[in-house]
């Protein structure tokens, strides 16, 4: 089992950027397929970026595409979303999420293990 935590939410005005960190214990992240969530009020949460475990296959969500990177820190154990360019609607809950899964999914029922989330917002 791996618990996971995340840092790194505040404010920040559209066109800046934000680094969030998710820290694990309990397990190394290079077991899991590591994953990114949002959820912004009223809305359903929605997958944002993944990278895949024992590699460094990733994948985003089209809205993201360009302006956000994940990646994996093996030695901190860690995991990070830099976003750049953000964007009013990039406003939300950020959580990270790790799977069991062997290749990078963007499916949130596939994702065993979550954070209990960061906030982010951007001011327009």
């Amino acid at each position: 089992q791996v618990h996971l935590v995340e840092s790194g939410g505040g404010l920040v005005q559209a066109g800046g950027s934000l680094r969030l960190s998710c820290t694990a214990s309990g397990r190394t992240v290079s077991s899991y397929t590591m994953g990114w969530f949002r959820q912004a009020p009223g809305k359903e949460r929605e997958f944002v970026a993944g990278i895949r475990r024992s590699g460094w296959s990733t994948l985003y969500a089209d809205s993201v595409k360009g302006r956000f990177t994940i990646s994996r820190d093996s030695p901190k154990n860690m995991v990070s979303l830099q976003m750049n360019t953000l964007k009013p609607e990039d406003a939300a809950v950020y959580y990270c999420a790790a799977s069991v899964s062997v290749i990078t999914t963007p499916k949130e029922e596939e994702y065993n293990y979550w954070g209990q989330g960061t906030q982010v917002t951007v001011s327009s």
